[in-house]
């Protein structure tokens, strides 16, 4: 490939994160023509549609890429300039994540008090569902990820953390009101808890009692949360697929009970990061590494 122009590079990635390409020449301190002159030079110089001219602009596929390769070029310049002590005093490393609410939730946040103090990180998390993590990644909006791909995002390394595993749950007094009759049945119609519309697992836990067959009722509350979620099974506003490991407490003093104790869900996770030699990526991997390790099965 023809060199990337690091000017045209940056000012890509400054059109996508600042949305238009006069806020982008704002930040730049540039006039709006230099840089749609840059963004077009670029797009020749690649033979690619690198944006798409919405409000606010969106990279291409391609200019995915090209974005994803202007962050690692920052992230790398950021370091080597530590390295060489010609960061401002005190100046901290910005790393972001992409993190699933349940690990969020549970036992991501403890493994970031165990990063080495040195260099000094700010974390910059992003919540998204463990199958959408890796898309975050693969865009280049964030550095690393706790997904449940196993393939490696390109440009990036992949170590499998553990599991997340999952068991159906509710209050007493819910199995009492609702699931009288034979399980798989009666989950079919029974009033159920979600995350989000995205949120697939209730419905994979009633497809496996009833050998692929349905899924759980049409009744159903969406509580985008995870902490949110585990307090409304708690509460008895319907069953659902609870992270084992945060509701061990509820579990064990019976205000919930496991409606399949024999039956669980598990869903690995794994950590995906960019192929950068970066002292603060090696950090943060191994701590979570470290915390995975303890926590997950």
């Amino acid at each position: 490939m023809t060199d990337l122009p690091l000017d045209q590079v940056r000012t890509l990635l400054a059109v996508v994160d600042e949305g238009t390409f006069d806020a982008a020449a704002a930040a730049l301190h540039v006039t709006p023509s230099a840089v749609s002159q840059r963004v077009k030079a670029l797009e020749q110089r690649t033979g690619r549609v690198l944006l798409l001219r919405t409000k606010p602009v969106r990279p291409t596929e391609s200019g995915e890429i090209i974005v994803r390769f202007a962050r690692q070029l920052a992230r790398l310049e950021r370091d080597t300039r530590a390295e060489l002590g010609m960061s401002a005093e005190g100046e901290p490393t910005r790393v972001s994540v992409a993190v699933n609410a349940d690990s969020l939730a549970t036992w991501f946040l403890p493994a970031l008090t165990h990063v080495a103090p040195e260099p000094r990180l700010c974390f910059e998390l992003h919540r998204e569902d463990e199958t959408r993590t890796a898309e975050l990644l693969r865009e280049g909006l964030v550095m690393a990820a706790v997904t449940s791909a196993p393939d490696a995002v390109t440009g990036c390394s992949v170590r499998r953390l553990g599991t997340m595993r999952y068991l159906a749950a509710a209050t007493p007094g819910f199995v009492r009101r609702h699931l009288g009759g034979p399980l798989p049945d009666a989950l079919a119609h029974a009033p159920v808890v979600t995350f989000d519309r995205r949120d697939d697992l209730q419905d994979a836990f009633v497809r496996r009692l009833r050998r692929g067959a349905g899924g759980a009722s049409a009744v159903r509350h969406a509580v985008p949360t995870s902490e949110g979620f585990l307090d409304a099974v708690a509460a008895g506003l319907g069953w659902g697929m609870v992270p084992e490991i945060q509701a061990d407490g509820l579990l064990r003093s019976g205000r919930l009970v496991p409606l399949a104790p024999d039956l669980r869900l598990d869903v690995p996770l794994y950590w995906q990061q960019w192929k950068l030699d970066s002292p603060a990526l090696a950090a943060l991997a191994e701590a979570v590494a470290g915390a995975a390790a303890g926590a997950l099965g």
